[in-house]
């Protein structure tokens, strides 16, 4: 099972039908699917009529999701292993092998990115260039962490916390010869570190010389008379468990990490969207990248491979299936499935779906079948969900959309929800005037939707009143309102019907192209402006037919023939 759960979402600016197919679809899925999890979503603002259906039957609204487009927070690694700029080398090396990472990203005492160290960096402070002798032997550290690093055995340390730059010497010639080197090499004997096994007269040389510190190596004892020198003369000495080529590069690999990591690092915010990473990585060179907050706190890592994976976010639509319809970012995560009512649109997928498209009246009573054919139980809330989405879409089977199908389904959930479609009918309907309790904005954009025909790009609003007195109230405002809508979107044209759900009338408001406005056929209110449409009340198989015909400059339907439920 997916750590993710599918989302199931309506339509932008969703209607009842849109709500209630995505409430009832998630349970149906998550009846029959135990292998997935299921989670009703929307993208858009409730409204009166839904919040009445929901509120009749007490099933909570669906949360809200506005975008779906993968963010880089979604495909980071979180609580990435870090390191301090204290850590040395050997600690940094460790974490690297034991964690098979390719960077270390260093962080100070509050989780702010500092830098970050990679084997590269590493490999650079102990590889240098060729001639640089004295580099190979240079290391800035502290006793204590030489012992750490070396888990050695302290015979005698002195100022062990100091930091301090050191050279490294390994006395593995004769006493002669140790003694004219070390005074060729001009380096301060106090800044020396000598490795040498039991080679007590060299160890004697050195400590007499006032080196900084002695490490015996192989676990060798060391004699008294030696450790007693050395506290006479203030020199430290250790004994490593290691031979001595291994003694002295773990001896440099004390060093703290904090003078080799490099403090460039390319850092992006968790919000960014991983098509913008993609864009911005493609030139770079780092392979690891870190994600931090507005105040610098590393909050997680990603590589190229993991902004390449496909997003886990997975998608079905219900009520819609053209994504200039569905959620923000559909076009970028993966749509499972389809279950719809409506004209078949330009979605396109990877992989084949599950693609449920019936000719019925409402996305609900698809749904509401697929219970009583898979004799799924169905509780009487979702019943009354089913039902709400049913009688809502198509004006209580009175819409031309209406179907022997739907009529057959509302009797079936009606028994089941313990009411008829006639009550919640008017439980719906007579839950207030949306144009009268909303802002001629919010109206609009309800129950709203974008077209592209013909090279045209135009969007329907619909609101279904009780009468036409609120829409009186507020032309001038929803009038107003319509035509921003078309300049803000760029839209062709825009439109508003109002629907009265008694007469079964509807008032078409228009915005837009006047070439659209001559060839409208329905008896002007005002002209340019306002039509009215006798018996027509279906946005999908009354307006947009006649709109569509309209842009193809070919002859107009009629009203008479927009009517017709043919």
């Amino acid at each position: 099972m997916s750590s993710s759960p599918i989302l199931v979402f309506g339509h932008r600016n969703p209607d009842a039908d849109a709500i209630c197919s995505a409430i009832a679809y998630s349970d149906f899925k998550s009846r029959t699917d135990p292998t997935e999890r299921y989670r009703p979503a929307r993208c858009g603002n409730s409204n009166v009529r839904i919040d009445a259906i929901l509120d009749r039957f007490g099933v909570p609204l669906p949360s809200f999701i506005a975008d779906v487009t993968p963010k880089v927070e979604e495909q980071m690694a979180r609580d990435p292993v870090t390191a301090s700029p204290g850590t040395t080398c050997t600690e940094a090396l460790r974490v690297i092998e034991e964690h098979d990472i390719q960077a270390l990203p260093v962080v100070d005492e509050f989780g702010r990115l500092e830098g970050v160290v990679t084997i590269f960096h590493l490999g650079q402070y102990f590889v240098p260039k060729v001639g640089q002798v004295k580099e190979m032997r240079r290391v800035r550290t502290t006793l204590r962490s030489i012992v750490a690093s070396l888990e050695a055995k302290a015979l005698h340390t002195v100022e062990e916390d100091r930091m301090e730059e050191l050279y490294v010497w390994v006395g593995a010639m004769d006493i002669r010869s140790f003694g004219r080197f070390m005074e060729q090499d001009e380096i301060p004997e106090n800044q020396t570190v000598v490795v040498v096994g039991d080679r007590e007269d060299i160890q004697l040389r050195a400590i007499e010389m006032g080196v900084r510190l002695v490490v015996v190596t192989g676990n060798l004892r060391v004699s008294r008379a030696v450790k007693e020198r050395a506290r006479e003369a203030g020199v430290s000495v250790v004994v490593s468990p290691y031979d001595s080529a291994t003694t002295a590069w773990t001896v440099r690999a004390a060093t703290p990490i904090e003078g080799i990591m490099s403090r460039e690092v390319v850092e992006f915010r968790p919000g960014t969207t991983v098509q913008e990473v993609r864009r911005r990585t493609a030139t770079l060179g780092p392979a690891v990248f870190m994600v931090t907050s507005e105040e610098g706190r590393l909050l997680g890592v990603f590589t190229r491979r993991d902004i390449l994976r496909p997003s886990d976010t997975r998608l079905i639509l219900v009520d819609h299936n053209e994504l200039n319809q569905a959620v923000a970012g559909a076009d970028q995560v993966e749509v499972v499935e389809v279950v719809d009512h409506h004209r078949l649109g330009d979605l396109r997928t990877v992989n084949p779906i599950l693609f449920l498209n019936r000719p019925v009246g409402s996305t609900c009573t698809i749904v509401a079948d697929l219970y009583r054919r898979d004799s799924v139980d169905l509780t009487a809330p979702m019943a009354g969900i089913l039902m709400g989405g049913l009688v809502a879409d198509t004006l209580n089977l009175r819409s031309p959309t209406s179907t022997p199908v739907d009529r057959e389904i509302l009797g079936w959930l009606e028994e089941k929800a313990g009411l008829t479609g006639s009550e919640l009918a008017e439980i719906i309907f007579s839950s207030g005037s949306v144009v009268l309790q909303n802002a001629p904005d919010d109206a609009l954009g309800q129950d709203r939707k974008v077209y592209e025909e013909g090279g045209w790009r135009f969007s329907i609003s619909q609101v279904e009143e009780v009468d036409f007195d609120g829409f009186w109230d507020r032309r001038d405002g929803l009038v107003e309102a319509l035509e921003r809508v078309r300049k803000e979107e760029s839209l062709d044209f825009a439109v508003l019907m109002v629907t009265d759900v008694k007469s079964q009338d509807s008032l078409l408001v228009y915005s837009g192209r006047p070439e659209i406005v001559e060839r409208i056929t329905y008896p002007a209110v005002e002209e340019g402006r306002i039509y009215r449409m006798e018996g027509v009340v279906s946005r999908k198989k009354q307006l947009l037919p006649f709109l569509t015909a309209l842009i193809g400059g070919g002859d107009s339907p009629g009203p008479a023939a927009a009517r017709s439920p043919g």
